[in-house]
């Protein structure tokens, strides 16, 4: 970092010239780009809601976490964090329907086969 004042060469981690004693100025990290500049990536929170009433409670909730997760960090510039968290509430959303059909199977062919009674003595 050069100082401001004299231009001599400092350390980055000097807060004072090393030549003429001024106090440097502290470089500020770039600000995120605006989120509108950001390309925009879909959450999946309605996907995730449906998997969660219909199918399995249980990964659906995590489905919907996520997918409540991604807004977030798209506006605070995080756009890789935001598509992993989209994809994640994708993935978990299958998951919830895959779980969700699988049950559904197996009460179904339980049904048929009597296994279950269906309540009449």
């Amino acid at each position: 970092m050069y100082c401001q004042n004299c231009g001599q060469s400092n350390p980055a981690e000097n807060t004072q010239c090393v030549a003429c004693g001024v106090t440097l100025a502290i470089a500020a990290p770039p600000p995120a780009p605006p989120a509108a500049s950001l390309p925009h990536v879909e959450n999946n929170l309605v996907w995730a809601i449906l998997a969660t009433l219909c199918c399995c409670v249980p990964t659906g909730i995590v489905a919907i976490v996520y997918a409540a997760r991604v807004d977030n960090k798209r506006a605070s510039g995080d756009l890789q964090g935001a598509i992993e968290d989209a994809n994640n509430a994708k993935l978990w959303s299958w998951v919830s329907f895959g779980l969700g059909l699988v049950f559904s199977l197996i009460y179904i062919a339980l049904s048929v086969t009597g296994a279950i009674a269906d309540g009449s003595y």
